[in-house]
């Protein structure tokens, strides 16, 4: 260091010598490149070989996707607020031994204090209660109803924190929806605990959703969807009778769970995607909020009308929580529409639901958006459930909010303004982070 001296005033001129200079520089690089590929990891899309029938997938989609399908199981559907509140909040409250939560959204609204109150009381009466909560779905949260579930006796875990050391994993989100009671009920859901999700899709400000409620041995592979990041978040491994009881048949439904999480290589959640697209043979039905398909998913939609399936899509019109993502969805709209799907935009509230039927006979409802994010990004838990009564009651609700759709038709969307379609391409540029 030199020391230079200039009338009364003292300048300190430190020399860095250029390798140190270039040392550093490599050091940042490198520790930037390493965040980068801890929260990037390599992934490879999956190609999909033609299926002759949808029985000749299933044992494809339960081995390769580790969704083992498991008979006897009895399955409720659940549609909006109104079919979900009542029958969660009973469960919370007939409640004996543990209770498990784990959910992305929980903001504001009656419903939040609701919930928290019963699981308080829960608590208080010896259950064990373990909620697992996104830290950036709920921030948004009143803290003094965390703070008075823990004073009850909840063990309230927030997934991915903001901390420093944890940078590379900042991106990576629990957005799974899961619950089960002493581990013999469980639920699947697209809901998030807030004033959103509450009534029954009736106006903008209640959103229109769908989960699921089972009994059987699919629940203790629902528990093990939540054991799974509770480990990860806390180090407690749940272990035994407690937890994961001897489940016997009570139902007619076979069903599978995908509890999925990033780890590069194809997904899991995309093989189960589009095996079962890949198989349909008679009629495709999707609803979900974040449809944002990849070239592969195009062309097997477009695959299924050429082999005469009946495919129809409905997505959210004027209500959205993120117009960049309605922008992003619309790009391949036009390739869409000529292939012959048929698209739907659903008017009346914010289409929320995460439900895809094929062929009257499997269906899956759960977390997952059809976008990047979902499939290679966050945790999410979705549930397949082959029963042809539980996917009639899902394809009369979607003919349901047909009555409240409008149909995108080719000519009119491929004159859309020039503004709009750069606007789709833009969006479609972020669709990893959206």
């Amino acid at each position: 260091m030199e020391i230079k001296r200039r009338g009364k005033r003292r300048e300190r001129v430190i020399e860095v010598s250029l390798v140190s200079f270039v040392l550093l520089i490599l050091t940042v690089v490198g520790l930037l490149v390493l965040l980068w590929s801890v929260e990037h990891q390599r992934t490879t899309h999956a190609r999909i070989p033609a299926i002759d029938h949808f029985s000749e997938a299933l044992p494809s989609i339960a081995g390769i996707a580790h969704a083992e399908i498991l008979p006897g199981n009895r399955v409720r559907v659940l549609q909006n607020g109104r079919g979900f509140f009542p029958p969660f909040l009973a469960d919370i409250l007939a409640a004996r031994r543990t209770i498990d939560l784990e959910t992305y959204v929980w903001w504001k609204g009656r419903i939040c204090a609701q919930v928290a109150a019963a699981l308080a009381a829960a608590a208080r009466r010896g259950v064990e209660v373990r909620i697992t909560l996104d830290a950036l779905g709920a921030h948004k949260a009143d803290e003094h109803l965390l703070e008075a579930m823990q004073k009850a006796g909840c063990h309230v875990e927030l997934y991915h924190p903001f901390h420093l050391r944890d940078l590379g994993l900042l991106n990576n989100r629990t957005h799974r929806k899961i619950a089960v009671f002493d581990g013999r009920v469980g639920y699947i859901f697209g809901h998030g605990i807030a004033a959103e999700w509450t009534g029954d899709a009736e106006d903008a400000h209640h959103w229109r959703d769908t989960g699921l409620r089972f009994e059987g041995p699919i629940v203790n592979a629902l528990q093990g969807g939540f054991a799974e990041n509770w480990e990860e978040e806390t180090g407690e491994v749940l272990v035994g009778e407690k937890y994961f009881p001897r489940l016997v048949p009570v139902g007619p439904s076979r069903a599978q769970v995908v509890a999925a999480a990033p780890h590069g290589g194809v997904s899991e959640i995309e093989l189960l995607l589009k095996m079962a697209l890949a198989s349909a043979q008679r009629e495709v039905l999707i609803q979900n909020p974040y449809f944002i398909p990849d070239d592969g998913l195009v062309k097997l939609l477009a695959d299924d009308v050429r082999r005469g399936v009946d495919v129809r899509v409905m997505v959210p019109g004027p209500v959205t929580d993120s117009a960049l993502v309605k922008h992003a969805g619309h790009y391949y709209f036009t390739e869409l529409l000529r292939s012959g799907v048929r698209l739907y935009v659903y008017n009346r509230t914010l289409l929320h639901q995460k439900v895809m039927v094929v062929d009257g006979l499997w269906s899956l409802v759960g977390s997952t958006n059809l976008d990047d994010r979902s499939i290679y990004i966050n945790d999410e838990a979705s549930a397949g459930v082959i029963d042809s009564a539980i996917a009639a009651q899902l394809k009369a609700a979607f003919g349901r909010d047909l009555q409240d759709s409008t149909e995108v038709r080719f000519g009119p969307w491929r004159s859309r303004p020039l503004t709009h379609r750069l606007l789709d391409g833009l969006a479609y540029l972020t669709n990893g982070e959206l």
